[in-house]
Formats: C-alpha cells, structure tokens, sequence
C-alpha cells in the first residue's frame, strides 16, 4: 500500500474550498465545510492521512515535510482554486521528485485533458466518483487498468481510461467520522446556520432535479440519488456521537436530502431514537406532514436553495419549482418551528433590475431565519456553463470566479444588465433583507437569549461588514 497524503491545500485567508464547499470562495461570513470528498477514499486507505490545510490554518512548512515520506498525494481542486492547487503540486513535486500527484474534483472529471496540460506536475487525475479509483492507485494496481483516470503514458501521451462504473451500493463506504476523528480537529469547522461544533457528512449522492447552474449533480454525482440505507447512516451516527460527545448538530450534505421522502422519513425516526439535532438540504417542495415526522426527531433546520423569486427565472434554470408551492413550504416550516437558511442566486438567466428587486421582496416576504447570496457562477461542466459560451455572456478569456483574494465576482454579463449591476445588488440584497426593522429586532431578541449567541451574532456582524468593504474594492 502506498504511503498516501490526502490534501486540501493551502488557499486564501479564509477561502472555503474545501472538498465538500458548493462555492469555492470566500464568504460573507468565514466558514468551513468538511472535506468529506476527501475523507471518504482516505478512509478506503489503510495509513492514509488527511490533511485540510485552510481551516487548520496550515502553511505550506509542515506539509512540505511530510510529504518526503510520501509515495502518493492526492489534492482535491476546483475551478476557482485550480492555479494555486498547481503551484502547490509544484512545490511538492520538488521537495519529493518521486511522489506521484493526483487531482480529484469536478474540474478534473470534466476538464482532465486540459487539467493535465495545465500543471505538468499533476501525474494523473481521477474523474467523476473516485474513491475506489484511488484506492487501486494506492494499492499500487498499474495504471492501465484503473478505471475512471486520466494520465500520461511512458511517452508522455495522454491516456484517458474507461470510466468507472457508478457506484450503486452506497454501504459499501467506510465511515467517514472515522477520518475525522483521526485527522481533523472538528472546532475548526464552523458554518453560520449551523450550531458549533457540527460534523457534516453525506447519506447519499446524485440529485434528481436538473438544475443548470448546480455543478456535483452534473459533474461527479449524477441525476440518480444513490442511498446508503437508514441502519448504515443511523450507526455512523451512533459512533459519532460517542465520539465527539461535543458535536451540537449533524449536517446531511446530500445534494437533496428529502429526494426520497419515505427513506428521509426512516432515517429521521433513526435519528430521534438516538436523540441527536439535525439539519439537511432540502428542496423548497416538502409537504408538511413528511416536515412534522422530520421536525419531531430532531430536525432543527432545513437549507434550501430558492434561488429566485422570479417564477420565469426557475424555469430558465429547469429548478422545477413553482414560487406558489416555495411559499407554501416556507409557511408550514415557520408553523412547525423549523428553521431555514434560504440560499439565493442573481445574475441567472432571465435576470434583470426588476427581477432582481422581486426576489428581494419574495425573500423578505417568506423570510427564512437567514440567507446566503451568490453570483451565478457557470462553472465548467454544467448546463450554464455551455449556455452562457452560446449566447456570448461569458468572455472565456476573462470568465475567472474569484478575484486575487478568493472573493466571488460576477463573470456573466448581459446586454441589458452588467456585471457589475449584478455584482453591487448583492450587498443591496443583503441589506434590504437585514436592516428591516423586524428581522433586527429578531436577531437582537435571539442575542439576547443567549450569551454565547450574542458573542456569536456580533463577530459576524463585524466579519460581514469587513466582508463587504472588500468587496467594494473589489468593484472599484
């Protein structure tokens, strides 16, 4: 077995783009996702090790040490992150000339010949699901017949193999908390919607919705959601509360937890025997008794990607949602008590001034317990992607997704609506969303509640605005 390193590298201050991130940026809030993508073939890998730099606030010293004692290094990277991933490898590759570099995520499963080309020091890349991939890597099984990589032969050639067939028995992954456990400090890892400490993970991959902007469901994952069953996730979650007696909530990180509602429904009666807090994603089309069995053992909050309050907007994006049916959700949620971080995307196609002013009044008017605004981000591989290359919205030249500093910009551009309109409405969004009278007086009453909230809401109230002068540089 090759003695294997498992990376995150190195990134910006404060950039989540960690192997699990669905946007690989800086946020307005800092936060940081399990690198559960990661974790998963470590735990494949006997003596393997994980390291995730950003969160652990790790340089480049202590990783530079110990991969001379590595055969293998594998580095999950995305579109935004690719050129520092690169340089990373590079350095690798000098302080140990014999170790062999592989790439894994959705920019190498979509983009693995141009990927290769890019970073002469990346020895091979692992495309879409790769956790058996490398596991016969590091088993030391030859090249040739490893399904699901692409690599240079002898004569420096490119070579791309036959993909890997899909993984249909999802029980047949370890559990990945066994790796957290082993490698990660977990109060490194903290979300603003989440209780701290909280441990994500995933029951399942694949999402049946066809979303054009969503990348996992296009890239690596599938439109198929594949489940590990109740009893598999009941007992990692059984193992993880003992041990990490001081986790406060579990995260479900399937594309689209409630997909399946009798399986969401079986797990959460799991879960309630156990007694545990948690939260999930969700689609905004949940009906409300399904919500009542999931809310009476232990679900606390749902995060759920509404995207627009434009009805058109949805459609353009194939979101399968009708504004009416979210807003309904929305209620029954509020009724019941379950919480709700709305996620919110401008710049989508169809999007104008006054869409943009639409769904600002749509998510003031349901007004989820918080929100997260992103920039439509056409990442390579996604329906998007190809879209805004056909109508001329996106320079591929200059079609970049973070600036210097790893803060998300505006790469599309309309002719009725510029990028950087799309760019300034996200503050106004926020603001708009934020500063109304009720949503201050209910984020000072739930301080208030809580010391320990209080000290919480106020650093991030600092943390957002610091996030925001940035980004008005970014625009000057």
């Amino acid at each position: 077995m090759m003695k294997t390193l498992f990376l995150q590298p190195p990134s910006f201050d404060g950039f989540d783009g960690g192997a699990g991130s669905r946007y690989q940026a800086r946020r307005e809030i800092k936060s940081f996702w399990y690198p559960t993508w990661l974790a998963q073939p470590a735990a494949l890998v006997p003596g393997s090790r994980l390291i995730d730099a950003p969160p652990a606030r790790m340089g480049m010293a202590p990783i530079l040490e110990d991969v001379k004692n590595r055969d293998l290094v594998v580095i999950h990277t995305s579109t935004p992150s690719f050129a520092n991933d690169v340089r990373v490898a590079t350095e690798l590759k000098a302080a140990n000339p014999a170790v062999k570099i592989g790439f894994v995520g959705a920019k190498v499963a979509v983009q693995p010949t141009e990927s290769l080309n890019g970073g002469p020091a990346i020895d091979f890349v692992a495309r879409n699901e790769f956790d058996f991939t490398i596991k016969e890597i590091a088993e030391g099984r030859d090249w040739a017949d490893v399904d699901g990589i692409s690599y240079r032969d002898a004569n420096g050639v490119i070579v791309h193999n036959k993909d890997r067939a899909v993984l249909e028995d999802m029980d047949q992954l370890p559990f990945v908390t066994d790796v957290y456990r082993r490698d990660l400090r977990i109060e490194d890892y903290f979300i603003g919607y989440l209780m701290h400490p909280y441990i994500s993970l995933y029951t399942g991959r694949g999402c049946k919705s066809r979303c054009t902007f969503c990348l996992w469901p296009q890239t690596v994952g599938g439109h198929r959601y594949r489940v590990r069953s109740p009893e598999h996730v009941a007992e990692e979650i059984r193992q993880a509360k003992a041990a990490f007696p001081q986790v406060r909530e579990f995260f479900f990180d399937d594309d689209t937890f409630t997909d399946n509602l009798p399986r969401a429904e079986a797990i959460a009666r799991e879960l309630g025997k156990l007694g545990v807090t948690w939260s999930c994603n969700a689609k905004a089309n949940v009906p409300r008794k399904t919500l009542e069995v999931l809310k009476a053992n232990g679900l606390r909050l749902l995060l759920v990607g509404y995207e627009s309050g434009n009805q058109q907007i949805l459609h353009n994006i194939k979101k399968g949602m009708l504004v009416s049916v979210a807003e309904q959700f929305t209620k029954d949620c509020h009724e019941l008590g379950i919480k709700i971080h709305g996620t919110f995307i401008l710049g989508l196609p169809g999007e104008t001034r006054e869409t943009i002013q639409e769904t600002i009044k749509f998510a003031t008017r349901i007004n989820p317990h918080t929100i997260q605004v992103s920039l439509a981000a056409p990442y390579p591989g996604t329906a998007l992607y190809k879209q805004a290359l056909e109508n001329g919205w996106l320079d591929i030249k200059h079609a970049e997704l973070i600036d210097e500093s790893g803060i998300q910009i505006a790469p599309l551009n309309y002719d009725h609506l510029s990028h950087t309109e799309i760019f300034d409405n996200v503050e106004t969004f926020y603001r708009a969303f934020y500063f109304r009278a009720p949503k201050i007086a209910s984020i000072v009453g739930e301080m208030l509640g809580s010391r320990q909230m209080m000290v919480r809401r106020l650093r991030e109230g600092v943390e957002f605005f610091q996030f925001l002068r940035e980004r008005n540089k970014v625009a000057a």
